[in-house]
């Protein structure tokens, strides 16, 4: 891929492609303490998924969405990502995405593997997944992916702290599951062009975003974020504003 990230490529350089619709999620559980919106109930999930599903739609891994685009095919398929790698996904997420035939990819911190989500100042904390959990959650056809080591502004992070963030993260997850992970998710969605180039020479295939900016490409990926508050008619809309204002993603067929 051209190096060129910050603005489009001369025409006939790169292929561009709709952008993919990639749905983000957190946490799946009790939401009654909930200031930053990251929950959604097991029963709210399934009826998004359900939504979905019976719009003819599927929610795959990122990987999965990707490698169909890239065969000219996957017009049928959304992406589903889990971030943070809250415990509770292996309870109360996992089965509901078996119920409605999904997969996703679940994007985890393994220095805080075991630990909380000590980076949200209000709310409850919530437990993450051990290492053990991390290894049944890809033993069930999760995607893995990092979320780099610890939750931190990357923008704001030093050379080291960068390259552990990314390198380190991906080298410390092929050895607790065996395999390098294809993506990357940007801690708080934050993304310059320094970070991107970091993630891409530390060898990850793709990168989630949130809002990239005129950052576009497999390493700058938007996604959606999906609440407890978001019903079928909140989802119809977003399903229909994204692709009106994104704009097509170099890279992608």
């Amino acid at each position: 891929m051209s190096s060129s990230v910050e603005s489009p490529a001369p025409a006939g350089a790169l292929p561009r492609g709709p952008v993919p619709w990639i749905a983000m999620y957190h946490s799946v559980g009790d939401c009654s303490d909930d200031p930053y919106r990251v929950t959604v109930t097991p029963d709210r999930l399934a009826r998004q998924l359900g939504w979905l599903r019976r719009r003819g739609l599927r929610g795959v891994s990122v990987a999965e969405l990707l490698a169909a685009l890239a065969r000219g095919a996957g017009r049928n398929l959304v992406g589903l990502t889990f971030d943070d790698g809250y415990a509770d996904f292996l309870a109360d997420a996992l089965p509901v995405l078996d119920r409605w035939e999904c997969s996703a990819t679940l994007f985890v911190l393994p220095g805080r593997l075991g630990g909380d989500n000590a980076w949200d100042p209000l709310g409850p904390r919530k437990p993450l997944l051990t290492a053990d959990g991390v290894r049944r959650a890809a033993a069930a056809g999760v995607e893995i992916g990092s979320h780099g080591l610890t939750h931190v502004d990357l923008t704001r992070a030093d050379d080291g702290r960068l390259a552990a963030e990314t390198a380190g993260s991906r080298a410390a997850l092929e050895e607790l599951t065996g395999a390098p992970p294809a993506g990357f998710c940007y801690p708080y969605g934050t993304v310059d062009r320094r970070v991107l180039e970091a993630v891409r020479a530390a060898g990850y295939d793709y990168a989630c975003a949130i809002a990239p900016g005129g950052l576009t490409g497999p390493h700058a990926l938007p996604r959606v974020h999906i609440g407890q508050h978001d019903t079928a008619v909140r989802l119809f809309l977003k399903h229909r504003l994204h692709r009106l204002r994104r704009r097509p993603v170099e890279g992608l067929r």
